[in-house]
């Protein structure tokens, strides 16, 4: 198998953070796990365990119907609750009609009652997460380049990045506007800014799959739902409204310009928007709609360059033969890499380090790996060569 030099590599990657005027980020769920919040076959385990009578057994018909349906894979609570919502949509949320022996009102009731399980489970791990590392990512972050705004893109619920920007006091922007109830206005995320506004310097945020902040709510007519953003919820068993989280494909086909649509939008035109350097982590690319955008961008803009850090060489691989060999995307696993197309191993000699390098903040010694996989060492190498680090953690620290 070829050989990358490691230090080479990495020399180029610190180039690059620093030359670049435009940045762009896409955070999946080993993000939020490298903090402390429970992954996705953790969640579905905890809501299964949480669930009582006919919903309990409501959900284990459609999680072995589904893992009888698709034999190779690891059913999930995202799987079961898009095909939840199949049933909702196929009966028509009536009593009269089933699937899977599953009526319509008890597939919305179960809907509605896993949702809140999720918020439970994620908002109580939320509670105790350290919130050091995501504020010190956000305070370098923003001490880059203020001319172009940053763009942060994430599948996960949670909401350790608004407390984290918050908590240093980083002005954001979502889509939402107002203040009672903030709604959603597909029109304020369809352009860039200019140079000239205030809010051009402004992080942006969007959640591709939703949000514990997000309810829908219902119009007056009863028909029909608006989506809105909430504060601090006290009491989510007893709350009316539907949580907002993972766009099945009934959200994606409810609205064209309901946030899921109108983010996805901003996504490939983020990517495609001329020169960019846009960084994946915590993200194993098992998303074909996201896999999708981002490929056919490499292939249309040659001025996008895609950085992927992965936590397993596996994913590397699995990468490796679904993306074609792309000069302006560069994969770094533990011991695996994919550079220039081709995949390869890393090469790690002192001797290649000049008094300057500090290989410490991303090579692992005593495994003999780049350490970079995981979202905390990442932010830690990110203000360790930014010149800043001092000026970053009085930020984090609130001094």
């Amino acid at each position: 198998m070829v050989k990358f030099n490691l230090v080479r590599e990495i020399r180029e990657l610190k180039n690059q953070l620093s030359y670049s005027k435009k940045y762009g980020f896409f955070f999946g769920a080993g993000t939020s796990c490298a903090l402390g919040v429970p992954n996705i076959a953790t969640l579905t385990t905890g809501v299964e365990n949480a669930l009582q009578g006919d919903h309990q057994t409501n959900f284990k018909k459609i999680k072995d119907d589904l893992e009888t349906t698709y034999p190779d894979k690891t059913i999930n609570i995202e799987d079961i609750l898009n095909q939840l919502r199949q049933i909702r949509s196929i009966t028509g949320e009536r009593s009269d009609k089933s699937y899977l022996d599953i009526n319509g009102e008890s597939a919305t009731e179960l809907d509605n009652v896993i949702c809140k399980q999720i918020y439970e489970i994620i908002s109580t791990s939320e509670a105790t997460v350290d919130l050091s590392n995501t504020k010190k990512f956000f305070a370098w972050l923003n001490m880059q380049n203020r001319v172009f705004s940053k763009e942060i893109f994430t599948s996960n619920y949670d909401l350790i990045v608004e407390k984290s920007l918050e908590a240093i006091r980083t002005p954001y922007f979502d889509g939402f506007v107002g203040s009672y109830e903030p709604f959603f206005w597909p029109e304020s995320i369809d352009r860039f800014v200019e140079k000239s506004d205030l809010t051009q310097n402004w992080i942006r945020l969007w959640k591709i799959h939703g949000s514990l902040s997000w309810f829908w709510k219902k119009n007056s007519d009863s028909t029909s739902h608006n989506i809105v953003r909430v504060g601090k919820i006290s009491d989510i068993a007893n709350l009316d409204n539907e949580l907002v989280i993972y766009p099945s494909k009934e959200k994606y086909d409810s609205s064209k310009k309901q946030p899921f649509v109108a983010y996805f939008d901003r996504f490939k035109n983020v990517l495609l928007g001329g020169e960019r350097l846009f960084i994946f982590t915590g993200y194993s690319f098992s998303d074909q709609h996201i896999n999708e955008i981002a490929f056919n961008s490499l292939r249309q803009n040659n001025r996008l360059f895609i950085l992927v850090f992965f936590y397993q060489d596996s994913e590397v691989e699995e990468l490796y033969k679904v993306s074609s060999p792309f000069l302006n995307l560069t994969v770094f696993g533990p011991t695996k890499a994919i550079i220039n197309g081709t995949l390869g191993e890393w090469e790690y000699k002192e001797d290649d380090l000049n008094q300057n390098d500090k290989s410490e903040s991303y090579w692992d010694e005593t495994n003999k790996c780049l350490k970079l996989g995981d979202f905390n060492h990442l932010i830690n190498f990110l203000i360790t060569n930014s010149g800043k680090k001092e000026n970053i953690e009085e930020i984090a620290s609130g001094q």
